[in-house]
């Protein structure tokens, strides 16, 4: 938590002001006492009238200048509390960006989207707190305590043996309850987990008739979490009645002590009405305090997770060379793979196992296999999105390691397996290519991503407004879009990652003939279950099981590679040969 506080230091100023106002509106609140005892004492008592309105007017002014101070001190702090949580949520959200897909995997969308949402607002809401009432409830208990002293001692031993009891049952509670409440987050992570999986599938749940068992295994998370907050809750919530009890027996304590001083002639009237003040100005600051330290300590348990979240370190190092060669930027490109491996983290085996193979800058290479054969690892390589565990991917003779990430994903257009559009107009999807592109541009990507079409049916053209997810689109139209964003950035590598599989044959075979005019432009990786969307490719690599067991152009893998002639096969099946017998029959 304490590596956070350097998202505060801009709010230097208001994070003195806040506490000082509140600590200002604190010794305006213990001087009331004083002034009612000396309203009753003097004024009262001896019926003297000009005295009590004086002394009503000076509670009067006390009053406007503590709520004066009072709301000065809560603008400090919420402008403190409001913009560490906006820093803080910035900082967290660039550092998930910077982090790999290796990191990302291993951490999990919900865990992260819990952090940028429900834990930061809870450390936003226990500075606010923290800001406001942390000084001033521990300043209005020993001030209190201090004050009664003044008054009479005999009397205000009570303040002495009730304090230190409240702190230890405050203290206490707190230290008890704070890992509770870091648990209660882990499992709150593990619930938005499940729910986020129900939502995203929820196609597939309803497919399979299995809303049930969703529901059982939804239910199931949902009570744990709800029995580890309802004992925790319990815990913090045996803070007030306790301290209550304490408090109620301290002024009956008070009360008796202050009655039998009175009959003896030692104490005034208005001055055990000020004593049982303070004391009551004790028990609201204490249950303030044990609301605040329950806050805090919610706080600091989500500011630990969301500190673990920031020192988590992405595993690729950035480079310094620059993708371009002598002032010219080399495109198209030349990719090669040597003896490359790939292990994902945690993974019991290799998923990709010592491949090699050059594309020649301008051809297009085709990569087929059956599912699980990684296909896409192997063009994830390329744009570092995961680095080789042995051997090394070069483009242009030089190891994308060394290359800086934001120069070489520049130079390089991915269409991802899952078509992902934001909300906006087409336009503003297009240019998430090229953000500078004019119209004449985005056209021209439509038009060799087969969709232009789709625009010009569409009356508002290019300014057609995308719902979030592209869900006002079918999943043809998803595909040719991204194809489009990816191809208005002119890139010098163009990866292809299944990104046609829900166009039909006509659209499909369209786009690749539109493909094969980029040559002079683009390096061109098409990873397809289809082999008709490869077979026209310069050179296809064939994985199985992680392995390259074929290389070469159609008509040689149907000779060579008996893994790609069984695809084929299951794609184009020969018509049955005539039988003898059946030509008979006719």
């Amino acid at each position: 938590m304490k590596k956070l506080l350097k998202y505060i230091t801009e709010y230097r100023k208001e994070c003195i002001l806040g506490p000082l106002f509140k600590l200002l509106e604190a010794c305006f609140d213990l001087t009331v006492p004083l002034v009612m005892s000396w309203l009753i004492d003097r004024g009262i008592s001896q019926n003297d009238v000009p005295y009590i309105w004086k002394m009503g007017g000076l509670l009067l002014i006390l009053a406007a200048i503590g709520l004066t101070c009072s709301i000065t001190a809560q603008y400090f702090a919420a402008k403190a509390a409001v913009g560490f949580a906006t820093k803080l949520r910035h900082a967290v959200f660039k550092h998930i960006e910077s982090l790999s897909f290796t990191e990302m995997d291993e951490a999990g969308t919900s865990m992260m989207i819990t952090r940028m949402t429900s834990d930061i607002n809870q450390v936003q809401s226990g500075t606010n707190l923290a800001l406001r009432l942390f000084l001033r409830s521990p300043f209005i208990v020993f001030g209190a305590a201090v004050m009664a002293f003044t008054i009479d001692v005999k009397a205000a031993l009570v303040f002495a043996v009730v304090i230190p009891l409240l702190a230890l049952v405050v203290f206490g509670i707190m230290l008890i309850t704070m890992p509770m409440y870091q648990k209660v987050q882990g499992h709150l992570d593990r619930l938005l987990g499940v729910t986020r999986q129900n939502l995203s599938g929820v196609r597939v749940i309803r497919a399979f008739n299995k809303e049930q068992a969703e529901r059982e295994s939804f239910g199931r998370e949902n009570d744990l979490l709800t029995r580890m907050q309802l004992f925790v809750g319990r815990i913090s919530a045996l803070m007030n009645p306790v301290t209550y009890i304490m408090i109620n027996g301290a002024l009956v304590a008070l009360i008796w002590t202050g009655a039998v001083r009175i009959d003896m002639g030692t104490l005034k009237q208005g001055q055990i009405v000020a004593l049982i003040n303070y004391m009551s100005q004790i028990l609201v600051e204490l249950v303030k305090m044990a609301n605040t330290i329950i806050m805090s300590t919610k706080c600091v348990a989500c500011g630990n997770r969301i500190q673990a979240l920031l020192e988590v370190e992405s595993s690729l190092e950035d480079g310094s060379q620059s993708f371009e060669e002598n002032g010219q930027e080399v495109t198209p490109a030349r990719v090669e793979f040597d003896h490359v491996s790939l292990t994902y983290k945690g993974a019991g085996g290799e998923s990709l196992e010592d491949i090699t193979f050059t594309a020649e800058p301008g051809k297009t290479i085709g990569i087929i296999g059956g599912t699980g054969s990684g296909k896409s690892s192997l063009v994830h390589m390329i744009p570092r999105f995961y680095d080789a565990t042995e051997g090394s991917v070069r483009i242009n003779g030089q190891d994308v390691k060394s290359y800086r990430m934001d120069d070489l994903r520049q130079h390089i257009g991915i269409v991802m397996q899952k078509a992902v559009l934001f909300h906006g107009t087409i336009r503003e999807n297009i240019r998430w290519g090229a953000p500078e592109a004019t119209d004449e541009q985005i056209n021209e990507a439509l038009e060799l991503a087969q969709a232009a079409e789709v625009v010009a049916g569409k009356p508002e053209g290019l300014d057609y407004e995308i719902e979030q997810g592209g869900r006002n689109l079918s999943g043809g139209q998803r595909q040719r879009f991204t194809i489009a964003r990816a191809l208005v950035r002119k890139p010098s590598v163009l990866i292809l990652d299944d990104s046609a599989s829900a166009l039909d044959f006509a659209t499909d075979a369209k786009l690749r003939k539109a493909l094969a005019g980029l040559k002079s432009t683009s390096t061109i990786f098409i990873v397809s279950q289809r082999t008709s969307s490869i077979q026209q490719a310069d050179k296809i690599l064939v994985l199985d099981d992680g392995k390259l067991v074929g290389m070469g152009t159609h008509e040689e893998l149907l000779e060579n590679c008996s893994v790609y002639k069984e695809i084929y096969d299951s794609q184009f099946k020969k018509p049955e040969e005539t039988t003898p017998s059946q030509g008979k029959e006719r």
